[in-house]
This record gives structure tokens, sequence and C-alpha cells, in this order.
């Protein structure tokens, strides 16, 4: 009867030490998990809901035309201020030749105006000097009336003659006056006529540069539209540019893993597209001002019907290294694994600058020196300052096609 008894209690034996080493081996995992978390673990903060992010420069035109080049394609890389596109320059170009001449238009009728003063004193001075002479005429012929020596009508004459010299000089003044009104306190170069005309030159000018869409940035070029041929409105979206060495990475994170964030804390991010071999480490730029669910097109609503708790996230902008960027470039829309060292919490909570790299806007879009010169020869020679020697040289010095 016996026999039978010591198989099964080896069975259970054999169970009980098993689990009893399960059990052991899950308590001693505990303890190591826990030692860790209070060592290392809660001074990290980790998400795999990462993903790269970039400025999208949109190409758009600034002036109505047709596209007559088209010089990049979809993945083609680009510099700042390369040619991208060209349209049509032949209306801008009538434009600006009628610009330029509305300049030397106005800077002759400047000129008028000014000749008109000189003359117009010169006439005052002799419009004096007749009514000086009827004024004299008139005292002699009173003199000699008590003699009989003049007849009264000779004397009403004279009388009207003056009269007449007055006007004469009065509406004299009155022109110089309307004249002076136009030029008081200017030259032929500071008149408000001609800086208004070189204003114009300048629009058409700007208008026929604006034919050329170059790059704004260095990056890479995406979602291409425009094709030879294509008539474009202002504002047409024609290309993209990805600036792609200047990407960063938003990192959505759950709302309770926000305590102890803070603006510039080191993160350490791995990318999927390289997997484990190449380690980012940037730094916490900033902290989005809600939640995505917040920003949404449709915002939740739950002040109506049932509502669950859904725990938030909030996306956290990480800054990258140039340098590893250059190195590993990344693409937009890449997943990222994030892991923010939350151990310094001296940082700010909100982030007074953001982007590190402005994007500036084309030179072209200035004041062009050569286009200044070419004004000024002008000016200069409808002025009566310059011959046409001086137009013709700025016009070579320009290169504006003519």
């Amino acid at each position: 009867m016996d026999q039978p008894t010591a198989p099964a209690n080896q069975g259970n034996r054999a169970r009980h030490w098993g689990l009893l080493a399960l059990g052991t081996l899950v308590i001693l995992g505990a303890i190591g998990w826990g030692t860790h978390w209070l060592l290392v673990g809660r001074d990290f903060e980790s998400t795999d809901d990462a993903y790269v992010s970039a400025d999208i420069v949109q190409i758009t035109s600034q002036v109505p035309g047709t596209v007559t080049a088209v010089y990049v394609d979809d993945t083609q890389g680009v510099k700042r201020g390369e040619l991208l596109a060209s349209l049509d320059p032949a209306d801008a170009q009538i434009a600006l030749n009628s610009a330029e001449a509305g300049l030397a238009r106005a800077v002759r009728s400047v000129r008028g105006l000014f000749a008109q003063r000189d003359a117009l004193r010169a006439q005052i001075a002799q419009r004096a000097a007749d009514l000086q002479r009827a004024q004299s005429d008139l005292a002699r012929r009173q003199g000699l009336l008590a003699d009989g020596a003049v007849s009264g009508e000779e004397l009403a004459h004279a009388r009207d003659a003056v009269s007449v010299a007055q006007a004469a000089l009065d509406a004299a003044r009155e022109q110089l006056n309307a004249t002076e009104a136009q030029i008081s306190g200017t030259t032929i170069e500071t008149h408000p006529q001609v800086l208004a005309a070189e204003a114009a030159v300048r629009d058409a000018a700007l208008a026929l540069r604006r034919t050329q869409l170059r790059a704004p940035v260095d990056g890479v070029i995406a979602k291409r539209s425009v094709q030879v041929g294509q008539r474009i409105a202002p504002g047409s979206p024609l290309m993209v540019v990805v600036p792609l060495r200047d990407v960063w990475v938003d990192a959505n994170f759950k709302e309770v893993q926000l305590r102890s964030m803070r603006v510039g804390q080191p993160v350490e991010l791995h990318a999927d597209l390289y997997g484990g071999a190449v380690t980012f480490r940037g730094r916490l730029a900033g902290l989005a001002a809600g939640s995505g669910s917040a920003f949404a097109l449709l915002p939740a609503q739950n002040a109506s019907g049932n509502w669950i708790k859904i725990v938030q996230r909030v996306p956290v902008r990480i800054a990258l290294d140039p340098r590893e960027l250059q190195a590993h470039p990344l693409r937009v829309g890449l997943s990222m694994n994030a892991r923010v060292d939350v151990r310094d919490t001296s940082g700010a909570l909100v982030s007074d600058q953001v982007s590190t790299t402005p994007l500036p806007a084309l030179a072209s879009d200035g004041l062009d020196p050569q286009l200044e010169t070419q004004i000024r020869a002008i000016v200069e020679q409808n002025a009566g300052h310059g011959g046409s020697r001086t137009l013709d040289l700025a016009r070579t010095d320009t290169g504006v096609a003519r």
C-alpha cells in the first residue's frame, strides 16, 4: 500500500520546488526592475510615438505668367538661390520699359517746372518795369493836366495802362507762387513725381526678377506639380523645398510623463531607419501648448454622451545636432524612439525661442545696386546732368534684356 505513494510525493515535491523557483525568479525580477527604476528609470521618460518634422517651404509665384522652363524634379537637392523655374518675361519687360520711360518723362516735367520758375521771375521783373513806366507816365500827365497840355482822355488812358500793368504783375506773381508750391523745398532728384516714377521702375524691375523662381533655402524638392506651358496665378503652389539639414523631432508623450520635463533637457534618439547602430543626441526645445486632440479638426466634446477618460498625449519638440544630421540624414515623417533625461529640472517650462535657424528671405527681393545705378543714370540724363553715354553704360551693367 505504501509503494504508490512514493512517486506521488516525489512529484509534489518537484512541483513545489518548481513553483518556489518560479516565484523566486518573479520576486527577484520585480526587485531588479524596482531597483532599476529607483536608480535609473525614474530619471528618464521614453516614447516610440515620435516622428521627424521639418519646415515645408512652399514655392509659389508672386506674379502671373506662363511657365517656360522647369529646372528641377522631385528628390533633387537644391541650393539657396538656385533657379527652379522660369516664367515668360515679355510682359514684365515691357512694363519695365514703360516705367523707365515714365521716369524720364517725370524728370523732364519737373525740370520744366524749375525752368518755368526762372522764366516767371524774369517775367515778373519785366511786368514790374512796365508798371513803373506806366506809373511815371501817369504822374507826368497829371502834372500837365492843369496847364491843359494833356486831355482828360489821355490821362484816363494813362490810368488804364497803370491798372493793366498792375494786373499783369499780379498774374505773373500768382503763376510764380503756383510753380513754387510744386517745387518748393525739392530738387529734380527729390521731387515727389520723380520719386514716384522711380518707385514704379523698381516695382517693374522686381516683377521682372520674380519671373525667375529661385530656391529660398537649401533642401530637397518634393511635390513638384508645375509643368512647362502651364499658366499660373500668384499664390499657386508649384513645389516645395524641404530643408533636411534643419529637421527636428516631434515626440508625443503621455500627459503623466510631462511632470519633470523642462526646456533644454538632453534627449537620446534612435531612428528606425538606422536602428540602434546610430544614436542621435538632441535637446528638448519646447512643449506644445495643448494636446493633439485639442488642435484636431474635430476636437473631442466630452460634455455630451458617455465619457471615457483617455490619457492624452502632448507633442514635444526635440532639436537635433546639425552635424549628426549631416552624417546621417533623416527624412520627414520617419519614426523615432526618444528618451528624455529629466534629472535636471532647472530649465523653463515654456520656451522663448524654438527655431534656431530662421529662414532668410532672398536677397533679390531687396534693392538691386545695378538697378539703382540705372535709375540714377536716367535721372541725370533727363535732368541735364549727364549724357546718353552714362545711361548706355548703366544699361550694360544691369544686364537687363532690352
